[in-house]
């Protein structure tokens, strides 16, 4: 007698959120899915106030420094996250006590967890941790990614793999000239990873500030001189129908005037555009009253297999903190855009499966 299998039918749910989806403060939120389940892991209050020093002395760390920082999140469902524990075994003190914007990359069986750290807007270096679960700990490998002699400022480390398996590291570095238009301050950077703990040193400019919705600070001391700086950071690169885009925040990260923008390019080193964006950013944008600062944002397919989610950060009216929201990414003939920033109830669908005989 022949057995009949099971048919697998697919059946649509839809459910309901409304942002932030995460209550505690999860600033830089970097979302991957791995094995059916969804992971978050950001930058802490701690964290970005430099006060790691003090948690591990009100928690009693001693001299072996097993203090763990970057707070890490999971979600069945996409949509409620549960804290799991802090992420990274925290290196040296010497490096600094401010840790920001981590960022997981998964190859060869081993997770790679891409970080800064420095001491609050100076000396700040990238570097990277490995380990064998998603969970972690995740260990520092011993060695900064870019020389900290030659770039003392770089934050932000995105990794992204190509079609072809070769992975790059965005990050965001200064840059104090303002030739051919460009302004003076923190912009992206793009170089190719020769292991994925080893940059192989042929790196590029992706972006520079070049319009004034992207100013940090007129008049700010910086090495010695007052410039008016400009600032882009926490860049995140998708491929979309045979374009290199990379988006990324710009502005001051405590002020409504903080957004999300994009550059396009036809290859992954650039040269990339954001022409179009002079009167602000044209992805994610305050709406005053509601959500000020929309930033530093992540992207991930939804539990439908399909959808785009951008994922990012965003204050309350109160300014209080910074935390974790999420919202459609949709691409148009114009560009990629987005549905948000969003404080009212939003639908979100999930495809599963179920055996029929």
């Amino acid at each position: 007698m022949s057995q009949i299998e099971p048919t697998p039918e697919a059946v649509t749910q839809t459910r309901t959120y409304t942002n932030p989806v995460y209550e505690g403060y999860f600033a830089d939120p970097f979302v991957w899915e791995y094995q059916g389940v969804y992971y978050a892991i950001g930058t802490g209050a701690a964290e970005a106030q430099g006060q790691v020093d003090e948690i591990a002395e009100a928690s009693g760390v001693d001299s072996t420094n097993k203090l763990r920082v970057f707070p890490l999140l999971r979600s069945l469902d996409f949509l409620n996250w549960h804290f799991v524990g802090n992420a990274l075994t925290r290196p040296d003190p010497a490096l600094g006590d401010n840790f920001w914007a981590p960022e997981v990359a998964y190859c060869d069986g081993k997770f790679y967890l891409y970080y800064s750290v420095g001491h609050e807007d100076k000396n700040h270096q990238l570097r990277v941790a490995k380990s064998d679960t998603p969970n972690g700990p995740y260990e520092d490998v011993g060695e900064p990614l870019v020389d900290p002699k030659s770039c003392s400022f770089a934050i932000d480390p995105h990794p992204f793999r190509d079609d072809d398996g070769q992975w790059y590291l965005f990050y965001a570095r200064d840059f104090l000239d303002t030739e051919g238009g460009v302004r003076a301050g923190t912009a992206l950077f793009v170089d190719q990873l020769e292991s994925m703990t080893k940059l192989k040193g042929v790196g590029k400019v992706v972006l520079r500030a070049r319009s004034d919705w992207q100013r940090f600070l007129a008049n700010r001391l910086m090495y010695g001189e007052i410039f008016d700086w400009h600032t882009l950071e926490g860049p995140c690169v998708r491929k979309h129908g045979g374009q290199y885009y990379c988006f990324y925040s710009g502005g001051r990260w405590e002020t409504e005037n903080y957004g999300v923008d994009y550059g396009v390019a036809n290859s992954v080193m650039g040269p990339y555009s954001d022409a179009g964006n002079e009167t602000g950013p044209r992805v994610l944008r305050s709406v005053p009253g509601r959500v000020l600062g929309p930033g530093h944002n992540s992207i991930v397919l939804g539990p439908d297999g399909q959808t785009e989610y951008i994922v990012y950060h965003a204050w309350g009216i109160k300014m209080a903190a910074r935390q974790m929201c999420l919202d459609k990414l949709m691409w148009t003939p114009d560009g990629p855009c987005c549905n948000g920033p969003t404080w009212t109830p939003q639908t979100i669908t999930k495809t599963i499966r179920i055996s029929t005989s």
